[in-house]
């Protein structure tokens, strides 16, 4: 029999306390707090504690019917999470409420923050945008997550994968954050998994950083991990004990795909090289979790004002209508595909066939 007992031996990341006061008070370096220094030393002493005694969840309430051990002390933030998809799932069910499509738009700049103007993903989104606001009986809904580098508070933290140790200790939704002993706090994904869960159809927009999707984009797709194949109770492996996730991963683990069904579009936009590639890892990354293309027309890749200067990369795009126009068409496709989804239509060769390999 396989060992169950996890690995360990990488150093250990645990502060002195002179240490965490130091990075603890290093956020308040405005000369506005200086009258406050008796009161953030205050603030200061119990921030350790919580810290010393690594309390990561706080404020918890007994989990209730419905799950593996009914008496386990869940989270709040992950009961109010887990409620939040719950009811998502319910409105992307209803037959008759609206289509629902969610534009991710993945670029980084904005003109709130240091470049000071926005970007072009951005104006490509909004393209996209006015193809699904002019259709009736469609909602839609632009997450914009330049608002990770311009909005106070707005984090995604990274995915600390707890998939590869095993598939049920990654929880559905994620219940790694917040981390409050840890000041992992004010994380987004909270919001973020219903918008997804909601959607009948995903449009990815984003530009190429170094050969790869944006670092937003890339922070959002981790976190996702707990969408395919996570566990959707804490309470069956006692929050995060490793042995018993094993444990049940051996037994046979059915690595359920929470955003299976759902209709995808990629838009990829670069000025010199990495197109190409962003988009079919994107599509792949998307294909694997049990989502599906909406059409050919749906996957773009294009290059914008190549190998020209970025100081005029907008007036590229003013002068690009091909572009725009293929952007439009690839929110029709996905419009399109999402209609003839709902109305039985949508003819997907091999839907439903068991798949011979897992994770």
């Amino acid at each position: 029999m396989p060992s169950l007992d996890p690995r360990t031996g990488t150093p250990d990341p645990t502060l002195s306390e002179e240490e965490y006061r130091r990075r603890f008070l290093e956020q308040f370096q405005d000369p506005a707090f200086d009258p406050l220094r008796g009161e953030l030393d205050r603030i200061a002493n119990a921030a350790w504690d919580a810290y010393s005694h690594h309390r990561k969840s706080p404020k918890t309430r007994k989990a209730g019917p419905g799950f593996a051990d009914p008496d386990y002390d869940l989270a709040v933030d992950w009961i109010a999470a887990y409620e939040a998809i719950q009811e998502a799932q319910r409105r992307h069910e209803d037959k008759d409420g609206p289509l629902r499509i969610l534009i991710v738009c993945g670029a980084a700049r904005s003109e709130h923050t240091c470049p000071g103007e926005m970007s072009k993903t951005y104006r490509l989104a909004q393209i996209a945008r006015e193809v699904f606001a002019a259709t009736p009986g469609v909602e839609v809904e632009l997450l914009e997550l330049s608002r990770l580098t311009s909005e106070y508070g707005r984090h995604i933290h990274p995915c600390k994968t707890c998939f590869s140790t095993a598939a049920p200790l990654c929880h559905w939704p994620c219940s790694c954050y917040p981390n409050y002993s840890l000041g992992q706090t004010h994380d987004w994904m909270n919001e973020i998994y219903p918008k997804w869960v909601e959607a009948h159809g995903v449009m990815l927009l984003t530009p190429v950083n170094w050969y790869h999707a944006s670092s937003p984009l890339k922070l959002m797709i981790d976190r996702l991990v707990c969408a395919d194949g996570g566990n959707p109770d804490p309470t069956s492996t006692q929050g995060k004990k490793v042995a018993i996730a094993k444990g049940m991963e051996l037994d046979g683990w059915d690595y359920p795909r929470h955003l299976a069904g759902r209709l995808f579009s990629v838009v990829v936009q670069g000025d010199a090289e990495g197109a190409e590639g962003v988009r079919r890892s994107l599509s792949d990354w998307l294909r694997s979790m049990g989502l599906s293309p909406a059409g050919a027309s749906a996957e773009l890749d294009r290059y914008i004002g190549y190998w020209k200067p970025y100081a005029t990369s907008h007036e590229e795009l003013d002068g690009d209508r091909a572009i725009q126009d293929e952007v439009r068409n690839a929110a029709r496709t996905l419009l399109e595909a999402v209609r003839a989804k709902r109305a039985g239509n949508l003819i997907e060769a091999g839907e439903g066939l068991p798949e011979p390999r897992q994770k």
